[in-house]
């Protein structure tokens, strides 16, 4: 998953979005990258009562994105890669990136979370980008 989510380039992917039916997840918002979260099972614990507003896309909606608006902290709970659960507060992109790929293992997309004038625009122009 992590050489997928280098690749696209992105910062964030869920096992889903391969086809897996797992909930695993992996996100590194680093600059440097290469500090990888490999979540299974997270779990948002608490959310930050001020909101941001971010560009979301993903690779199974190409050549489109949205601006969204989310909590601009979180923390979550998760099973590492060595099996010990964990909490963590994730701010900022990480914190957008990780609600990204719940809501992926949730069976939603970011656009889920647009008005459905909005949606039903964005679906739109990406049918058409890809046409």
């Amino acid at each position: 998953m992590i050489v997928v989510m280098e690749a696209m380039p992105g910062v964030g992917l869920s096992a889903p979005q391969l086809g897996i039916g797992l909930r695993l997840a992996v996100v590194d918002a680093s600059s440097a990258r290469g500090q990888v979260l490999r979540m299974a099972n997270p779990e948002i614990l608490h959310v930050s009562a001020k909101l941001e507003v971010g560009e979301e896309a993903s690779p199974n909606l190409p050549r489109v994105s949205a601006q969204i608006k989310r909590p601009r902290g979180v923390t979550v709970r998760y099973m590492d890669e060595t099996g010990a659960m964990l909490e963590k507060d994730l701010v900022g992109l990480w914190a957008r990136s990780l609600q990204h790929q719940v809501d992926h293992l949730n069976g939603r997309m970011y656009f889920d979370n647009l008005s459905n004038l909005k949606r039903d625009m964005l679906i739109k122009k990406a049918r058409k980008l890809c046409a």
